[in-house]
């Protein structure tokens, strides 16, 4: 008998703590775009707000996709995950075209749809990770059939990462290909296809970087930004005087100097410089804890669906895992002069629609996932009898319609 989308919550809690966090995170995501983005917003669009209005017009239509997603079972993302993904494919395909891609600093990445830009990179992220937790949950825990199987997966992989290179959006490429990749081996991928796959895409992802006059020059930069700071190393410079200015508690909120114009993209790739330059080294510290703290609630709902023996729900969730450290640690790498330059959002933090919304959705599947989860009892299933495990995820299925 099917259950109205609302009946599960009658009957279940939420984790409270995973929900908190998430909410804090947004608070001071919209807190330290407002401080950042306020110079910048006031010269180039006479209104001081500017950033501030649009991010908290993002945050309600984050608010209402998230509603939607948490309205919608589970297992309806497991069925639509191949159309999913065909239309994510076609919009990468799409942006490329010339009239219908939007190109901003030399990168064409956005679909312009009236009131704002969406970048196709995320709805990428948000389907290719629905439908390879779909496509091995099917096959776990026998895994791929051979070396045929797992030469159609990679192409289909590969031609989602081509096609976001061609925008290029190599962020986008290395974050997509790792998440996959460890939701491979998390489904139980056999070493004899994974040690294959990530030792040919480090050579793809090291290729394309030297091959790309750009960012070889950001590789050789980045490890001595100070050789050319007003040149090729002037963001990173920038960001490393936003770092040193905070020391250890900050100027205070708004008393940043670094986003009066000296630090570019200050309310977006590199708002984490300037939130440390106004809150300090512990500022940072506790930033980097809630999201710590969040991802460790993640992966304790990952836990979850395994042992309810949902390994579609498990392998997805485990991704957004995976997406939102390497996200973190990409982003704040990148600021404090880790990494390489490249543009990546801080989830939750920086300002950008299209990033804020689909984080949101992830979260908000994070949460649907938990609240079904808790709606079944814990079974103890052996891996080594798929009629049970097949017998589970059945009756996890009618939970969640």
């Amino acid at each position: 008998m099917k259950q109205s989308p609302l009946a599960i919550y009658s009957r279940t809690s939420v984790d409270g703590t995973m929900v908190c966090l998430w909410l804090a995170l947004l608070s001071i995501g919209l807190i330290m775009v407002a401080s950042a983005s306020v110079a910048f917003a006031s010269a180039t669009y006479d209104d001081s707000w500017y950033f501030f209005k649009r991010h908290l017009m993002f945050l309600l239509i984050s608010a209402v996709g998230a509603s939607v997603v948490l309205l919608v079972p589970s297992d309806t993302w497991r069925r639509f995950s191949v159309p999913l993904l065909i239309i994510a494919i076609v919009l990468l395909v799409a942006v490329l075209l010339p009239g219908v891609g939007k190109r901003v600093n030399g990168a064409q990445r956005w679909i312009n749809f009236g009131l704002f830009a969406v970048q196709i990179s995320e709805i990428a992220k948000f389907a290719v990770l629905m439908f390879f937790a779909s496509y091995f949950a099917q096959r776990y825990p026998q895994g791929l059939r051979g070396w045929r199987e797992f030469g159609k997966l990679i192409s289909l992989l590969a031609l989602v990462l081509l096609l976001l290179v061609l925008e290029p959006d190599f962020g986008s490429t290395v974050v997509i290909a790792a998440t996959v990749i460890a939701v491979m081996f998390i489904a139980g991928l056999k070493l004899r296809y994974f040690f294959p796959l990530a030792i040919g895409a480090a050579a793809v992802m090291a290729a394309i970087a030297i091959m790309s006059p750009y960012r070889l020059k950001r590789l050789v930069t980045f490890m001595d930004p100070w050789a050319d700071q007003f040149n090729a190393g002037y963001q990173l410079t920038q960001s490393l005087i936003a770092f040193g200015r905070g020391e250890w508690f900050g100027m205070g909120l708004g008393n940043s100097l670094q986003k009066l114009f000296y630090l570019p993209e200050a309310h977006t790739d590199f708002i984490f410089a300037i939130y440390a330059e106004e809150f300090g080294m512990v500022g940072g510290v506790v930033l980097l804890a809630l999201f710590a703290a969040l991802i460790l609630r993640i992966l304790a709902v990952f836990r979850t669906c395994m042992s309810r023996a949902n390994h579609f729900l498990a392998f997805a969730v485990f991704g957004v895992a995976v997406l939102f450290s390497l996200q973190v640690f990409i982003n704040v790498g990148v600021a404090s002069g880790l990494l390489p330059t490249k543009g990546l959002t801080l989830p939750f933090i920086s300002y950008g629609g299209s990033s804020l919304i689909v984080s949101c959705a992830l979260m908000a599947f994070v949460v649907r996932a938990d609240i079904e989860m808790r709606a079944i009892p814990e079974k103890k299933i052996s891996v080594t009898n798929p009629s049970r495990v097949r017998h589970a995820e059945q009756s996890t299925a009618e939970v969640s319609a």
